[in-house]
């Protein structure tokens, strides 16, 4: 049968429920209980009331079997006609992917399967479409992200690792919260976008009448003003969005923390940034060691310093501090960057090719002050103090000594604003409020960020699929 024919069946199933005077849709249920708790404390006789998802059915006649998944678990429910529930309309209009409450009693079969004898049972939702066989699943990889709710439900492994994401992000939250960092919320909605190069998404505010950007990093720009205003250690969790290009490893939409804390730098940062992945990759997986594409990575091991300018003068005999910017846009052009249209953004096509031949875990320094407006100066001024955490060929975490002198500050944000005139939409904007800030004083302080991208390595999947919901083009 098509779908459309299975539709049409179950409408009908459904009128049959009206007309037996059974609500198809109710309101309230009268479970009692889980599907957990009533396998984790079965006792036979136990008088139980569950509600869940009908995962399957089998029998006829006089006595019919269901699974039943709530989330919690899954259990079986045995119906029989001399039991006291209605078994003929149960087997008319009850079909796999149907919720429904079922109450009765605890019992053992005969086989040994703890099991819920029906008494009573009532529809709580009629499932109107089918859901797939559960041993064959969702096939088509494009249907699987159109209808993730249905592959969630089918595929163990994609449930799992669901859970495993929100460990994820509770392992890091337990590491500030443990460490004596404030939990903060900042605006999504920014006049000036701030704190990363990127591209913003752009909306119109109807009541202020002014056009408006979201928030490109995760309020890095604020979480420094609450270092001003006398908070110590801040960080954030919450959701950016950059309107960039898509990739294995780039979203446009997704979750990312930011941490700033008063009175560190990027030396002590190192060993916090190292505690951290540890403590995630433990709570969360309990081991240390992953496979990301085809790299192999310890998180347990000592974690090198690789130094920028060195790594690309051995690959392309380019020092990004010494050579011109016409020497460097030709290595660039060589090494097949099509958008390198100024030296920033050749410096940084070579080192996004350089850096897939290291596994790490390892942490990157010596990075030019041109590709960095908010990091403080190293002592030799050509550098900042920025540091980078290489795992599997990428970029996943970045920290630095936080920039607290404002007239240094207003020349590289000056600098960038004329990337920006001269077509690089993805170069800083000058922020003259965040200056102002900062002439009242802001302390040194080391600031950090990763975002979901270390998940999705540490799952070994594209991002888009270690997401719960990935946008995806409407369907024509």
């Amino acid at each position: 049968m098509s779908e459309a024919d299975i539709r049409e069946e179950r409408l009908k199933k459904l009128q049959m429920l009206k007309n037996a005077g059974m609500e198809p849709y109710p309101a309230r249920t009268a479970r009692d209980t889980s599907v957990a708790d009533f396998l984790g404390g079965f006792k036979e006789g136990n008088k139980a009331a569950l509600a869940g998802r009908v995962m399957s059915v089998r029998g006829q006649g006089g006595i019919m079997f269901a699974d039943v998944f709530d989330g919690t678990g899954r259990t079986q429910v045995v119906l029989q006609a001399d039991g006291g529930a209605n078994v003929e309309l149960f087997e008319k209009a009850v079909d796999a992917g149907d919720f429904v409450e079922f109450s009765g009693s605890a019992f053992t079969t005969k086989r040994g399967q703890q099991s819920l004898q029906v008494q009573e049972w009532k529809m709580l939702a009629k499932s109107l479409l089918p859901i797939p066989d559960e041993w064959y699943g969702l096939k088509d990889e494009e249907k699987k992200l159109r209808e993730r709710d249905i592959d969630i439900l089918l595929n163990t492994e994609l449930r799992a690792m669901i859970e495993r994401r929100a460990k994820f992000w509770q392992a890091a939250r337990e590491f500030y919260l443990q460490r004596g960092f404030l939990e903060v919320e900042t605006p999504v909605l920014e006049t000036i976008p701030g704190g990363a190069d990127a591209r913003p998404f752009v909306t119109h505010h109807n009541a202020l009448d002014i056009d408006v950007y979201l928030r490109i990093s995760c309020g890095e720009l604020w979480q420094k003003r609450l270092l001003i205003a006398g908070f110590p250690k801040v960080f954030e969790v919450g959701r950016i969005f950059r309107n960039e290009g898509q990739s294995r490893e780039h979203l446009q939409d997704y979750t990312q923390l930011e941490s700033y804390e008063a009175f560190s730098d990027m030396h002590e940062g190192m060993k916090f940034v190292q505690e951290l992945y540890r403590h995630i990759v433990k709570e969360t997986y309990g081991k240390y060691t992953f496979e990301i594409g085809e790299h192999t990575v310890d998180l347990a091991d000592e974690w090198p310093i690789v130094d920028f300018s060195e790594t690309l003068e051995k690959e392309y005999g380019i020092n990004p501090l010494t050579a011109k910017e016409k020497d460097i846009l030709h290595a660039a052009s060589k090494a097949g960057a099509e958008d390198a249209s100024n030296k920033e953004r050749a410096v940084d096509h070579l080192w996004k090719k350089a850096r897939k031949k290291i596994s790490g875990p390892a942490f990157l320094t010596g990075i030019p002050v041109y590709l960095e407006p908010l990091a403080k100066r190293t002592e030799g001024g050509e550098t900042v103090e920025r540091i980078q955490v290489i795992l599997g060929g990428s970029e996943v975490g970045k920290g630095y000594s936080e920039l607290n002198d404002p007239q240094d500050q207003k020349a590289r944000f000056e600098e960038q604003q004329k990337l920006r005139e001269a077509g690089d939409e993805e170069a800083q904007r000058l922020d003259l409020d965040y200056i102002r800030a900062m002439e009242y004083g802001m302390p040194p302080a080391f600031g950090f960020g990763v975002s979901e991208r270390l998940f999705a390595f540490l799952e070994n999947k594209p991002a888009h699929e270690a997401q719960l919901f990935p946008l995806l083009r409407p369907k024509q």
